[in-house]
């Protein structure tokens, strides 16, 4: 298992939609998350900033988030939800969620 925590900031006008977007996820988009071996998905907000932490279960992370990628329920989802989304400054080129790095973990 791989633990994957991630971080962008949300448009501050935004973050109403994000919230109400986010009390209704589809069940196609949920759906796709566990086939791609995702589990135990949360999103966490502080001031402007989104911290997501997942679980990933499978054996090619790659090649699960491009059939994530190719889903169209999901393409569906992010264009709903990438217009209240930017990167964080600390993002490499590319980036949109950008991976943080892990410096404690208790099992």
């Amino acid at each position: 298992m791989q633990r994957i925590a991630q971080v962008i900031k949300v448009r501050p006008e935004k973050l109403a939609e994000y919230r109400e977007l986010h009390r209704a996820v589809p069940e196609p988009v949920l759906a796709r998350l566990r086939a791609s071996h995702i589990a135990n998905y949360s999103i966490h907000l502080l001031g402007d900033r989104l911290f997501s932490y997942f679980e990933y279960h499978g054996d090619d992370l790659a090649a699960d988030l491009a059939a994530m990628a190719d889903d169209e329920a999901t393409r569906e989802w992010w264009k709903a939800t990438d217009p209240c989304q930017e990167p964080v400054p600390e993002a490499a080129p590319g980036d949109w969620w950008t991976p943080m790095e892990r410096v404690f973990l208790m099992e």
